[in-house]
């Protein structure tokens, strides 16, 4: 093997060494709105779409906790009017990245989490 083509394969090893090892911030929840979204404008002047989706858990069995009720965000307006026509107990699949979130309260700074939502499907409507 030539010292050019055993550069390659190193290189080609090493990229795709660091490509598996990349970070990844992926969220992927699919569960009930608890309540129809709420929509504000922030201080920025940026519009939100806030949300909280109930997520039955898998093996409840572990816990006597049966569900996760995860706050959620939209910024992107096509995703907030999808979630804006949503109604609560509407089967939602949502997408997007966990943040942390810093803010001032009352009793000083202080921090959250909640996932920021890229994208939402309607899986199933509530039950009527």
């Amino acid at each position: 093997m030539s010292n050019s083509t055993r550069a390659t394969a190193a290189t080609a090893t090493a990229t795709a060494a660091q490509e598996a090892i990349a970070p990844c911030n992926e969220v992927l929840l699919r569960g009930r709105l608890a309540a129809p979204a709420d929509e504000r404008q922030l201080p920025s002047g940026d519009i939100v779409a806030t949300f909280r989706l109930i997520v039955d858990r898998v093996d409840a069995r572990a816990s006597s906790v049966r569900v996760d009720t995860l706050d959620c965000a939209a910024f992107r307006p096509p995703v907030r009017r999808r979630l804006l026509a949503a109604e609560a107990g509407d089967v939602l699949e949502v997408a997007g990245s966990l943040r942390r979130r810093f803010f001032r309260s009352a009793a000083g700074a202080a921090s959250r989490y909640e996932v920021e939502v890229r994208s939402v499907t309607r899986v199933a409507r509530a039950a009527r």
